[in-house]
């Protein structure tokens, strides 16, 4: 009955593990920390398995999250999110922009955003699993919006789309075709390069349409490219191999044209994809 219990909450459990987190690593290491706890409570105490369990994952995933932002002082370049396949797990409405954007957010404001924006749980039910009171989750939902609204693309792609634009974005890198790259990138457009301190990449962001162009007919127009279409919990992406070296790619698309560019190399986050 323990396992049970567990295993009929577990897709649902590492949805909300990785949305709270983006990381897969750390999503198992709740799960399994939950499973643990899980196993040792009184069960006479509870009346819902899942809510428990979702109260437990929430709260060991903000653990996890602060003592993450303790670490990302010394994390060498940008930090992204791991890439994982669709297959490994049933989310909508969650893009890998969506979860890099959610790092600019405290630890309660990220619980907070995703217990009543994808999971549609009253604030009463959310108050309780953070210890808080209603009106200070109201707040904090509030705040969370506010902070990712700026950013967020207000037009979304179709599936199509994004895919049709990740194979154009390539090519036209590849042949080195500035004028038909920047025809596809937004002014603002802003590339993020994760490498994990391993792979050589990007330290920092680049901002531009003309310097992000630019960048990748640098780093495409090269030998030994081929790519293959990527399908990701958050969307199309692909996986690349360029001389040896592999890396994923992530478009975020608003009104046709690419806002943003993530680039995924770091070794242990693409061991992920191996996994799930």
């Amino acid at each position: 009955m323990i396992l049970q219990d567990f295993e009929s909450a577990r897709g649902m459990l590492a949805g909300l593990a990785y949305r709270l987190l983006g990381s897969w690593h750390d999503a198992e290491d709740v799960l399994q920390d939950a499973y643990v706890r899980w196993s040792a409570a009184d069960r006479s105490d509870v009346a819902e398995p899942r809510r428990y369990l979702t109260r437990v994952v929430t709260r060991l995933s903000i653990d996890v999250l602060r003592t993450r932002q303790a670490r990302r002082e010394t994390y060498v370049g940008e930090w992204l999110p791991e890439p994982v396949r669709s297959d490994a797990l049933e989310l909508e409405d969650l893009s890998m922009a969506l979860l890099h954007l959610m790092e600019r957010l405290t630890p309660p404001q990220r619980a907070v955003y995703v217990l009543r924006t994808a999971f549609t749980l009253p604030y009463d039910e959310i108050a309780q699993i953070l210890d808080r009171t209603p009106d200070d989750c109201r707040q904090l939902h509030r705040r969370a919006v506010h902070a990712l609204d700026r950013d967020r693309s207000r037009f979304e792609p179709s599936t199509e789309e994004q895919r049709r634009l990740l194979l154009d974005f390539v090519a036209a890198a590849r042949d080195g075709d500035l004028i038909r790259l920047e025809a596809m990138l937004k002014e603002s457009v802003t590339s993020w390069t994760d490498g994990g301190g391993v792979r050589r990449a990007a330290r920092k962001p680049v901002v531009g349409r003309a310097k992000v162009a630019q960048f990748f007919t640098h780093v495409y127009g090269r030998p030994a490219l081929s790519v293959v279409p990527l399908d990701l919990v958050t969307g199309p992406a692909l996986d690349v191999q360029l001389n040896g070296r592999r890396h994923v790619l992530v478009l975020d698309v608003d009104a046709g044209q690419i806002a943003g560019i993530r680039v995924v190399a770091s070794p242990a986050k693409l061991s992920v994809l191996e996994r799930s």
